[in-house]
C-alpha cells in the first residue's frame, strides 16, 4: 500500500523544498498539491462546507505545477501529483505542456488529478459555463491525450478546437502520465471508465471503493476500453488509520491512501508512522 501526502503550501507556508524533501526521506510515496486560480470575493454559496463559504486557505495556495516542480528539483524518488487541478479553468495546449515538461524533468512521476470544480463563480470567471463543465473536462483530456502522444494533434469537439498542431516535449511516461478523476457518483465512475486511468476520492470507505471498482471495471469493458490498470488513490484522515484498515483497503483493490499535512510542518514526522504500518501489509 502506497501512502501520499496532501500538501497546503501556502506564501505563508512557502517551504515546498524542504516539505519535499522531508516526505521522500520518511518514505511517503507521493506529494499531492491543489490548487484554486483565483476566489471570487463575491458568490452566492460554496456546496462543499458546512457554512457556504470557502476556506480561507485556498486563495492563498500557488500554482500548482510551480510548487511540483520545485520539489521536482530536489528530489528523485516520491511521485509528482495534482490533487486536484481544476481542468475545467484551463487552457489543454498549454496545461498539456506543463504536465509534459515536469513529467520529462521528474523523469516519469508525474501524476495528473483532476477535477470539475464545484464554485459557480470561480469557474464562469474563468471562461467555462458552470453547466458544461463535465463537457469542458471531457474535451480538454481528449485534447491533451491526442497532444502527448500523437506528433501532429487535432482535436475537434463542441468546446475545444484545434487545427493540427506540434507540441512537444512528449511525457517520458508512456503513453502519458495518468489522469485520476476526483469526484463522486455513479457519473463520476462513469467518466473514470471512460476517459481516465484512475479515480481519486475523499473519504470513501474500503467496501464502497471495492463496489466502486467493480463499476469502473464493468463500464470500462461494456464502452469497449480496457484498463490495465485502475489507480484508485483515497484521500483519507490521519485519525481514520489503523493496520486493518490499511488491510480492509489493500483487499479491496486501493493502491494508495493520501493524508494531510500537519497544521505545522515540522509535525511531519509523527506521519512515519503510517508509512511503516502500511509497508507491513
Amino acid at each position: 500500500m502506497n501512502i501520499g501526502l496532501t500538501l497546503s503550501v501556502t506564501e505563508r507556508i512557502p517551504d515546498v523544498v524542504w516539505i519535499a524533501r522531508q516526505a521522500e526521506a520518511l518514505g511517503f510515496e507521493s506529494i499531492w498539491v491543489a490548487e484554486h486560480p483565483a476566489i471570487p470575493v463575491n458568490y452566492a454559496h460554496f456546496p462543499n462546507s458546512a457554512d457556504g463559504r470557502v476556506p480561507e486557505l485556498w486563495a492563498h495556495w500557488p500554482d500548482p505545477f510551480v510548487s511540483l516542480a520545485a520539489a521536482a528539483a530536489v528530489t528523485s524518488r516520491i511521485k509528482l501529483a495534482t490533487g486536484i487541478c481544476l481542468i475545467p479553468e484551463r487552457d489543454p495546449i498549454v496545461t498539456a505542456k506543463m504536465v509534459a515538461s515536469l513529467d520529462v524533468l521528474s523523469q516519469g512521476r508525474v501524476i495528473l488529478g483532476v477535477g470539475g470544480g464545484a464554485l459557480r463563480e470561480e469557474t464562469e470567471i474563468m471562461g467555462t459555463a458552470f453547466g458544461k463543465r463535465w463537457k469542458r473536462l471531457r474535451e480538454n483530456i481528449e485534447a491533451m491525450k491526442q497532444l502527448w502522444t500523437k506528433e501532429e494533434a487535432r482535436y475537434d469537439g463542441e468546446l475545444v478546437r484545434f487545427p493540427p498542431l506540434r507540441s512537444y516535449p512528449k511525457p517520458y511516461q508512456k503513453p502519458h502520465p495518468p489522469v485520476l478523476l476526483g469526484a463522486h457518483g455513479p457519473k463520476a465512475l462513469a467518466r473514470v471508465a471512460r476517459y481516465c486511468e484512475g479515480w481519486v476520492p475523499f473519504g470513501v470507505s474500503p467496501d464502497d471503493a471495492r463496489a466502486a471498482i467493480a463499476t469502473i471495471t464493468r463500464l470500462a469493458s461494456e464502452a469497449g476500453r480496457q484498463l490495465d490498470r485502475l489507480d484508485v488513490t483515497i484521500m483519507i484522515g490521519i485519525d481514520k488509520f489503523t493496520q486493518e484498515l490499511l488491510q480492509r483497503y489493500q483487499e479491496a483493490g486501493v493502491n494508495r491512501l493520501v493524508v494531510p499535512l500537519p497544521a505545522i510542518p515540522k509535525e511531519l514526522a509523527r506521519l512515519a508512522a503510517i508509512v511503516e504500518q502500511a509497508q507491513k501489509i
